[in-house]
């Protein structure tokens, strides 16, 4: 059994999610406990053969303002995704989301489509992609990268948890696409600068980058956010 999208766009409410969650597939991140209840991903498929990753929670809860009492994480990422989109950022495509409660526990379902084409940065240098890329393409890479973190922190969000295995890239020739996945924990700043200081310090971190790629990335990073960008020391 696929996911026939035609038919599933037809149901709403329990049906819809009844339906979607009734679709097999593999776990590609067995359910996790956190956040007081499980949290998983499965690989599914649609009748035409296209690859999508459907997240599917229990009880698994943040709380805000907002939401005092604590609602579906999936819920914050599904805001995520629409506002990234809308931001001109590359994120995978939202298909469904919904929750509900079942006796007295939140239940939540996200379904977005693959990244075709696409690999994160992480496996890329598991891979020695870069030798393949040869220095001037890497740094166009990390520049694109750059651009698009850029982006997202201008329209005062923050992603929240950026490790290289978010980051997806797509080199064909000597064209560069960069996406971002994982947005379960992005959120709105008051201010821009604050999105940035925390995204920056994250990259700082956790990028493996010389001298001069770091100074590709934020190359990208200016020419989207903006010259005054707070830039953290490495």
């Amino acid at each position: 059994m696929s996911a026939d999208l035609v038919e599933l766009a037809r149901l709403s409410g329990d049906a819809a999610i009844d339906a979607w969650l009734a679709v097999p597939g593999e776990w590609v991140e067995e359910p996790n406990e956190r956040r007081g209840g499980q949290s998983g991903v499965k690989r599914i498929l649609t009748s035409d053969g296209r690859q999508l990753y459907r997240k599917q929670q229990h009880g698994h809860i943040y709380r805000s303002w907002m939401h005092p009492f604590g609602y579906p994480t999936a819920m914050r990422e599904r805001d995520a995704l629409l506002h990234s989109h809308a931001l001109g950022v590359p994120v995978p495509k939202l298909l469904f989301a919904a929750c509900r409660k079942q006796r007295g526990n939140w239940q939540a379902v996200l379904v977005t489509e693959a990244l075709e084409g696409f690999c994160s940065l992480e496996q890329c240098y598991l891979d020695r992609q870069e030798l393949l890329w040869g220095e001037v393409l890497h740094r166009r890479v990390l520049k694109e990268i750059g651009r698009v973190l850029g982006r997202l922190n201008r329209g005062k969000r923050q992603h929240g948890c950026l490790y290289l295995k978010h980051v997806f890239v797509r080199v064909r020739g000597d064209e560069v696409d960069v996406a971002l996945i994982d947005m379960e924990k992005s959120r709105k700043r008051l201010t821009r600068w604050r999105a940035a200081r925390h995204d920056l310090r994250q990259m700082a971190r956790r990028s493996p980058w010389d001298a001069p790629q770091w100074q590709a990335f934020l190359e990208g990073y200016r020419e989207s956010y903006g010259i005054a960008a707070p830039v953290p020391l490495r």
